[in-house]
This record gives C-alpha cells, structure tokens and sequence, in this order.
C-alpha cells in the first residue's frame, strides 16, 4: 500500500510540476514580448497556461481519492493537504497571467518603450525568477535547500512589490494631462497582476516547505 500511495504522489507531483512549468514558460514569452509588445508571443503566453482549472480540477480529484484510500498521516497527510492547496494558487497565478496578458495588450502600443524597458522588463523578471525558484522546490528533498530556495523566492517576490511601487510613483509624476492618466493607469493596473503571479509563488513556495519541513503556514 506504501508503495501504491508514493506512485500516484508521484504522480501528483508531476501533474503539477508540468502545469508550473507551463506558468513559468508563459510568463518567460511575456517577458520577450513586452519590448516590442508582439501580439503573437502574448498568443503564445496564452497557449501555455490554456485549460489550467480543468488541469487542477484532475489534480484535485486525484487527491481525493488518495485521501479516501490510503488516509495518509503525518509527513505523507501535510505533503497531499499542501498539493491541494497549491493547485489552487497555480489556478490563480494563471489568471492573473491572463489577465496581465489582457491588459498589457491593451496599453502597450500607447506607453513610451523606454517606460516599459525600465520598470515592466525588471518586474516581469523577478516574477520569472520567483516562479523558477518556486518550480526547482518540488522535487527538492534536503531540508536546508528548500528553505534556502524559498528565501531566494521571497526575495523575488519583495523585488516586484518594491519596483510596482517605483513604477507607481513615477508613472504618476508623468502623468500630466488626463489622458496620460488613463494610459499609466492601465499600465499599473496591468503590472499589478505580474506582482501577483510572484505572490502567488510565494504562497507555492510556503506551501512546499510545510509539505517537506513541516512547521506552521507563513502568511
């Protein structure tokens, strides 16, 4: 039975590391695509990130059953608990990536270049390294490298926070005319989603650590 539980975790585990690769390949086209705001490199983003709920509702409903059949306990119960939740966040980092897609679309062909080259090629840089830091966690097993990944996905995450913050304040110091406001407005508005597809890793990152360290959830 032992051996049975660990295959289909496994399993789980690979199902969702291919959707976490999939999130972590969209936003690395996002990135190629910011400079030159190229309609078919965001396309490309799109398709790489397509039918994630019905992907984590498999996921899901697999670790149902092995909750059903095998009533794991103690480092086993935290590792398939920790999985449930993080297809959850996987669910949510993908939208966002949507939605930063959707709304950057929009906006970029109206915002200067060299605004885009400063503040949302950076951002979107730290959202990648927070998502590949995220990714390289799960098939880690040595205690003090997990929680040294996770430190280097923290780090990412308080990058995107601090450079949405500078993007913020001299956007608005731009933005002399109203319709300036509108467009710097939509581009905050856009950039707001890559920040969340980073807190989004953190929140996969803490989540692995309490899957194999243990200890309580970080907020």
């Amino acid at each position: 039975m032992i051996q049975t539980f660990q295959t289909n975790l496994d399993e789980i585990k690979a199902k969702v590391t291919d959707i976490s690769m999939g999130l972590l390949e969209a936003n690395e086209l996002i990135l190629s695509a910011l400079s030159d705001c190229d309609p078919a490199k965001f396309s490309d983003a799109r398709s790489k990130i397509k039918n994630i709920h019905s992907k984590t509702d498999t996921i899901d409903n697999a670790i149902i059953k092995v909750l059903a059949l095998y009533t794991p306990e103690a480092r086993d119960l935290r590792q398939v608990i920790a999985y449930l939740k993080i297809t959850n966040e996987l669910s949510r980092a993908s939208s966002s990536t949507r939605s930063f897609i959707r709304g950057f679309l929009g906006v970029c062909k109206d915002v200067d270049k060299d605004t885009i080259i400063q503040y949302a090629v950076p951002m979107q840089a730290s959202t990648i390294a927070a998502i590949r830091s995220t990714v390289s966690m799960i098939p880690c097993e040595d205690d003090d490298e997990i929680q040294d990944i996770y430190n280097d996905v923290l780090i990412e995450e308080n990058k995107t926070d601090d450079l949405y913050e500078m993007v913020e304040r001299n956007l608005s110091l731009q933005a002399d005319g109203s319709s300036n406001f509108e467009k710097f407005h939509k581009m905050l508005r856009a950039l707001r989603k890559s920040g969340k597809i980073a807190a989004r890793s953190i929140s996969i990152a803490n989540l692995l650590v309490y899957a194999k360290v243990g200890g309580n959830f970080r907020s």
